[in-house]
């Protein structure tokens, strides 16, 4: 393994989709209590690879190493049993569902004994609020209530919630601020921060550049399923990686993205 420091290692991992190339020598590395911002236009092969992360997808080529040992998951419950949990854009949360069932779905608590065991709705929706209070949500008061009537930040922070609840050290973030305003996107911005601190890997997948200045350490930039450039904070300035991210083109756009960032 390359970097012994890292939690979790890619090297020269490639994917094909009969002709289609969609990953070529991918080689990524992040450390525990770190953010790694994967950023590209759609199209760049950021979804493929949070498939191969995640376990959906097996590489074609490379290898993954994840705590020092080579890895390859055989299915996303594999690699969530190893502690590498994802968060998808749409969180996957059932909106007819309450907090609390959402929050232990698949690992409900229960009392009682044997075949007379039965969900402890109460304890559960005590554990869930407590969580996401932890996290700064302090609008919701009853676990009770259904996930459809949070908003999208709210869903946003009970998902990474729970998924830091259960143990996750590594966490992949697909476009979490992607669909939120101003406010909610800094809710989520501000927990990827205290997820951190707390030990957490973090790999956020963007689009936007300014999200991704604002809390990352390292960043990589994919374009059509190659990193073009790997680099840490500071070691680029934003015009670079506007140049990066646009490929020369549709400069304008995103200059306006990040004109807030000094």
């Amino acid at each position: 393994m390359g970097n012994r420091d890292a939690i979790l290692e890619l090297s020269n991992i490639s994917k094909t989709f009969g002709s289609t190339r969609a990953l070529v020598d991918v080689s990524l590395s992040i450390r525990a209590g770190e953010i790694l911002c994967l950023l590209g236009d759609n199209g760049a092969g950021k979804s493929t690879l949070i498939k191969i992360l995640s376990g959906y997808h097996p590489p074609t080529g490379g290898s993954m190493h994840f705590e020092g040992r080579e890895t390859r998951f055989s299915g996303p419950r594999a690699a969530r049993q190893q502690g590498i949990a994802t968060v998808h854009q749409d969180v996957g949360s059932i909106p007819f569902m309450s907090i609390g069932r959402n929050f232990f779905l698949g690992a409900e608590l229960t009392k009682g004994i044997g075949p007379l065991r039965w969900i402890d709705t109460r304890a559960a929706n005590e554990k869930a609020l407590e969580q996401i209070r932890r996290f700064g949500i302090t609008r919701i008061h009853d676990g009770n209530q259904l996930v459809g009537t949070m908003s999208g930040g709210e869903r946003q922070v009970l998902a990474i919630g729970r998924a830091m609840y259960f143990g996750a050290k590594v966490l992949i973030l697909d476009e979490p601020t992607s669909a939120l305003g101003v406010k909610e996107a800094a809710i989520v911005l501000k927990l990827m921060k205290q997820a951190r601190s707390e030990g957490v890997a973090i790999v956020f997948i963007t689009h936007n550049a300014r999200h991704a200045m604002a809390v990352g350490d390292r960043f990589a930039v994919l374009i059509h399923g190659r990193v073009a450039a790997a680099f840490s904070r500071g070691e680029k300035s934003r015009e670079e990686v506007l140049n990066l991210m646009a490929g020369g083109e549709q400069m304008s756009e995103l200059e306006a993205d990040l004109e807030t960032i000094d």
